[in-house]
């Protein structure tokens, strides 16, 4: 087991957890006090696209993740240079609400 310490919070890591899983493909759909992320996998030549993990948020933290990951995005293109997204499909979540990839 790995812990990190950042600002006074102690977080652990347990192995499993922190070799991660690889997704391709996000859904995203909210209620009036949550945002639910799917995370999932999607294969050459299979029908079906896998969920890996499902994270439930309150809209206060969506929003947090939102400036983190523009943050942490930033940085990263000031370093290795502009991320290129070819296409954008948009997807229809099971709640009914569109998402992006």
């Amino acid at each position: 087991m790995s812990e990190t310490k950042k600002q006074g919070i102690e977080i652990q890591l347990d192995e499993q957890v922190a070799q991660g899983n690889y997704c391709n493909l996000a859904i995203i759909a909210h209620s009036t006090s949550e945002f639910i992320i799917d995370f999932a996998t999607m294969l050459p030549g299979l029908p079906k696209a896998r969920v890996k993990s499902r994270v439930v948020l309150t809209p206060e933290h969506a929003k947090r993740l939102l400036l983190s990951l523009q943050e942490n995005i930033t940085r990263y293109e000031s370093t290795f240079g502009k991320i290129n997204i070819p296409t954008k499909q948009p997807l229809i979540d099971p709640f009914g609400h569109k998402g992006q990839a």
